[in-house]
């Protein structure tokens, strides 16, 4: 018998599950679906990826990159963009944060506002 599994979202905990799909609905230009205080989603305009958010009073956020003895990123999300450069001030104006390190010359890596590491890249 075989099993079909199709992965429909992330979900990212987070103090203010709102104000963080908020963030991602302006940097990444989706819409929010509010739930309730504990859970929103953030769905691309063709309706075919998820972005969920829920409420994790005790987050704390990971270090980047990672070091010994402090919270340590357990994902991050990989994000393709057309345009680097305006995927970029998108961000920035969002109230994304550019990390100082930076590993690849055509990827950016970023801090979202609670400290959920992403990055854009071209393909």
């Amino acid at each position: 018998m075989s099993h079909k599994y199709a992965l429909k979202g992330v979900v990212l905990d987070a103090p203010d599950p709102r104000a963080l799909g908020e963030f991602y609905s302006r940097a990444l230009g989706w819409e929010l679906n509010a739930h309730d205080d504990t859970w929103v989603t953030a769905t691309d305009p063709d309706g075919t990826t998820g972005l969920s958010f829920q409420l994790e009073p005790n987050y704390q956020p990971p270090t980047w990159p990672s070091q010994t003895g402090v919270q340590q990123m357990q994902l991050h999300l990989d994000i393709q963009v057309d345009d680097l450069e305006s995927a970029h001030r998108r961000a920035m104006d969002a109230g994304a944060r550019l990390m100082e390190f930076q590993p690849q010359p055509d990827v950016r890596v970023y801090a979202d506002p609670v400290g959920h590491i992403f990055c854009f890249f071209t393909d």
